[in-house]
């Protein structure tokens, strides 16, 4: 049996085992508000630049004052970083169950548009800014309809970059993406920090006691790879402009030059 046959099979038991999920995530009446709403938000943008800010531990050397007037994705805890800065992101998105469930209160208060994956609805009560994505953890794709099934590509930067083409941005700037971790281990193993996190721009971002997933930095490179075709297919483009950040499969650009 060929690969490309082994591929399709495993792509319908994927497709199979998706089907529960799928239902619920189209046909119950929270995600379908949910669709209507994000439907607004179709090209609503085009032809604009906006920035997806990644929580690494380059942000403590970015100027991000800079970002007052742009458009901006935050992620997961970038809420720890509001205190500091004269503004909050445009947008704050966030797929992973244990960010969610125990950032909940925080995300709930946030009063801009928040992306949340459907599958960690349980920790959330819906509210007129809070919008809900069909994400899943299989079936490798670039979902061109944020409205439909988003694959999660092992990194929420990745959800971030369907939302901003589903939104008609022709100009994506990742900033804070170091693609870098300090603590090691099996990617996605659950595993409880000890102490300070030294992985991201706060050292409570996932402090002492917090529960989270080890990055597979593998995978996200696949999803960002898929990203980079899909937006230059369209004329469109995404740029690298991390401090020191180790990720090689975007265009380096100097984040004072833009």
């Amino acid at each position: 049996m060929n690969q490309n046959c082994m591929q399709n099979i495993k792509n319908a038991w994927d497709a199979f085992n998706r089907a529960p999920q799928a239902a619920c995530a189209y046909l119950h009446p929270v995600r379908r508000d949910s669709m209507g709403r994000i439907r607004r938000f179709k090209n609503q943008y085009t032809g604009k630049r906006c920035f997806v800010i990644g929580n690494g531990p380059s942000l403590k050397n970015t100027d991000l004052s800079r970002l007052k007037d742009e458009y901006t994705f935050g992620m997961n805890r970038i809420f720890l970083m509001f205190p500091k800065l004269s503004f909050r992101t445009t947008f704050l998105v966030s797929v992973n169950d244990l960010v969610v469930e125990q950032s909940a209160q925080a995300i709930q208060q946030l009063q801009i548009p928040t992306f949340i994956a459907w599958h960690a609805r349980e920790w959330l009560q819906p509210s007129p800014n809070l919008h809900f994505l069909y994400t899943t953890y299989t079936g490798k794709k670039f979902a061109k309809d944020a409205t439909r099934r988003l694959w999660e590509g092992a990194t929420v930067t990745f959800a971030c970059l369907q939302l901003a083409y589903y939104m008609g941005f022709s100009q994506v700037i990742l900033i804070g993406v170091d693609h870098s971790f300090q603590t090691k281990g099996k990617p996605n193993t659950t595993i409880t920090s000890k102490g300070d996190d030294p992985n991201h721009f706060h050292p409570k971002y996932f402090g002492k006691g917090f529960r989270w997933q080890l990055p597979d930095l593998d995978t996200s490179e696949i999803a960002y790879q898929l990203a980079k075709e899909a937006f230059e297919a369209d004329g469109r483009v995404i740029v690298d402009a991390t401090i020191g950040g180790k990720l090689t499969i975007f265009p380096k650009v100097e984040y004072r030059s833009i």
